[in-house]
């Protein structure tokens, strides 16, 4: 089954938060907002996700990152660009449909994760805030 396309795709820079939307018009349909700390530890890059199933690496101190920049790429996917410089990985419409539809397992499931390894969300040192 192929996932829809949304129709609008907003960020949030206060909330650090991703919004897409599905359906037009009158059928505003489903929208979903996914932070951008989020969206960065499901990146689906090699860097993150490795090259197979026990190779991923468990993304820590990602609390505060936010999106520099979002670009489409073909008709089938985003780039998304995070401000702790990491960009590659493309999320395509599937791939966002399904950390859309799956935000609280993934989550949780992220963060027990976490927990097991004894790391954190919050980032080592002083984080700095843009203006």
């Amino acid at each position: 089954m192929t996932a829809p396309i949304p129709t609008r795709v907003h960020y949030h820079k206060q909330d650090r938060e991703l919004e897409l939307g599905y359906g037009e018009g009158k059928d505003e349909g489903e929208s979903y907002r996914l932070s951008a700390e989020y969206l960065r530890v499901f990146s689906p890059s090699a860097e993150v996700r490795g090259h197979g199933p026990d190779t991923a690496t468990l993304q820590t101190g990602m609390k505060y990152v936010g999106l520099k920049n979002i670009t489409q790429t073909g008709r089938y996917a985003l780039k998304l660009h995070f401000d702790d410089g990491h960009d590659t990985g493309l999320y395509s419409w599937d791939y966002l449909y399904d950390l859309a539809t799956n935000q609280e397992a993934n989550w949780a499931d992220y963060l027990r994760r976490l927990e097991e390894a004894g790391a954190s969300r919050e980032p080592l040192g002083i984080p700095l805030k843009q203006l």
